[in-house]
């Protein structure tokens, strides 16, 4: 049975997360071919293409540890209508510099939640138009728009709502099954 990295990146900054704990459920949840590790966004300076001659250490760091793993899953809120600033600096610093972009082949996932009742949707489209050029396949099903109330997720991951915690768990496995896919026609190292 082959085992999977999965590295995921949380699109808030903020440490209380509602997107942080909406991780910990599907680390919880994931089938036990999937491990996790957090790739962190939050030291990266802003990008500039005046650094890609010298990446300073955190965006080195960030790009060593993408490499690590085998996809990325991104479970992000929205803000404005979109992803936050972070992540998207986080997303142009993996993508360069030109010929060296992290995502590349890469397989992909995208969730996140909100008190909204539409959670992250909007957030989510326009995540995957930016993984579509940087040539990441991505699962597009089932699409998770995790509407986001007190009490859904405990601070340890735990899911309280039935419902809720065995669509996560379906989701987690169709990003299982995805990856398989996608390295079986992509292997790694390819």
């Amino acid at each position: 049975m082959s085992k999977y990295k999965v590295g995921y990146l949380v699109g808030s900054l903020a440490t209380a997360s509602i997107n942080r704990q909406l991780a910990k459920a599907l680390i919880r949840l994931a089938p036990a071919e999937l491990t996790f590790t957090e790739i962190p966004i939050k030291d990266l300076p802003l990008y500039s293409y005046d650094y890609d001659a010298d990446f300073p250490a955190p965006a080195r760091a960030f790009k060593q540890a993408l490499s690590e793993v085998d996809a990325v899953l991104f479970v992000t809120p929205e803000y404005n209508r979109s992803i936050p600033g972070g992540l998207k600096n986080a997303i142009d610093w993996a993508s360069r510099p030109y010929g060296k972009n992290s995502f590349a082949r890469k397989p992909s996932a995208v969730i996140g939640t909100s008190p909204g009742a539409i959670g992250t949707a909007v957030a989510q489209q326009s995540l995957r138009s930016v993984l579509s050029f940087c040539n990441s396949p991505q699962m597009n099903s089932p699409e998770a728009y995790i509407q986001f109330k007190p009490g859904l997720i405990t601070p340890e991951g735990e899911v309280t709502n039935e419902e809720t915690e065995t669509f996560l768990r379906n989701y987690m496995a169709e990003l299982h099954a995805f990856i398989v896919r996608v390295l079986t026609v992509l292997p790694r190292g390819s």
